[in-house]
């Protein structure tokens, strides 16, 4: 038998993109959106497992856009959410790290306007 691999602490990052057209090809409603974004922040409290431990979503940006084709490329939003470590030791815990959101110039439309949800300490 072998033993199991921890890490004693991590701070992930993902990114979803969802397509405007897609989703009006395929009915999706805003009430799915905000019903998506919900399981997203509490993901983790619904499944716990001895191999996840204590994992838990910190934070979830949307980037609204004024028409389906969007108004700038995924990337350069995504580039405006930076993480910083702030600890001077290993980082074990969210509290080692520094989170910015690069929020100019970001309103009014034509430019993506961007809506924290699920903001937890």
């Amino acid at each position: 038998m072998g033993g199991k691999w921890t890490v004693p602490y991590g701070l992930y990052r993902a990114h979803l993109h969802y397509s405007a057209p897609r989703g009006i090809q395929t009915g999706v409603t805003a009430k799915d959106l905000d019903l998506l974004l919900r399981t997203l922040i509490n993901m983790f409290d619904h499944d716990r497992s001895a191999t996840r431990g204590e994992m838990a979503t910190r934070g979830l940006h949307v980037f609204s856009h004024p028409d389906t084709f969007g108004a700038a490329p995924a990337h350069t939003l995504a580039d405006r959410i930076r993480t910083q470590k702030i600890s001077t030791g290993e980082p074990r815990s969210f509290h080692d790290h520094k989170i910015d959101v690069d929020d100019d110039h970001l309103h009014p439309h034509p430019h993506p306007r961007m809506t924290a949800r699920g903001q937890c300490p």
